[in-house]
């Protein structure tokens, strides 16, 4: 049964690359005034500590599953998971992606604002009957959780902030 450090270790992998993109997504280039005035040239985007979840996924499962994202739900010893993080307020942010079978890079990912996220799962609670829970549950093959699965498209356009997928043709990674 795979565990969390084994979970971690698989992914870690791709921390310099996900720092390279998450670089790219919250760090911008400051304004003229800034660059004159208070000697700035790049500007984060928040001034507060911005906690970000990374989830990688193997390569093999791009091309079925590019168009969701999934959150942990359970583990078979009762562990607190990503998901029932998330919904008591945790992470501004999920760095969702697919790693490269051969290289530390991922090869396509979605950053989602989970602000936006924890909104539309209450919305969606708030809607519908209590015991009926957005996305679908599904079970790891080898019994070590249960995840829900999100489809993308069924959130509003702002939880999406940044993206290696071209909008208007989803099969090209930019």
């Amino acid at each position: 049964m795979i565990g969390w450090q084994e979970d971690k270790l698989a992914s870690d992998r791709f921390i310099p690359h996900i720092q390279e993109v998450l670089g790219r997504c919250l760090i911008g280039i400051a304004s003229v005034d800034e660059d004159q005035e208070r000697n700035t040239d790049l500007i984060v985007l928040s001034l507060k500590s911005v906690r970000i979840a990374c989830r990688v996924r193997s390569e093999s499962y791009q091309d079925r599953f590019g168009d969701e994202f999934t959150i942990r739900s359970s583990r078979p010893r009762g562990t607190k998971t990503e998901l029932a993080k998330v919904i008591e307020g945790w992470g501004d942010y999920i760095l969702y992606g697919f790693g490269s079978d051969t290289e530390p890079r991922l090869t396509q990912w979605h950053l989602g604002d989970l602000c936006v996220f924890r909104s539309e799962f209450c919305r969606f609670l708030y809607r519908n009957d209590k015991n009926v829970m957005p996305g679908t549950e599904k079970k790891n093959h080898d019994g070590s959780s249960c995840f829900r699965v999100f489809k993308w498209s069924e959130f509003p356009p702002s939880f999406v902030v940044a993206s290696s997928v071209n909008p208007n043709n989803p099969n090209e990674v930019t």
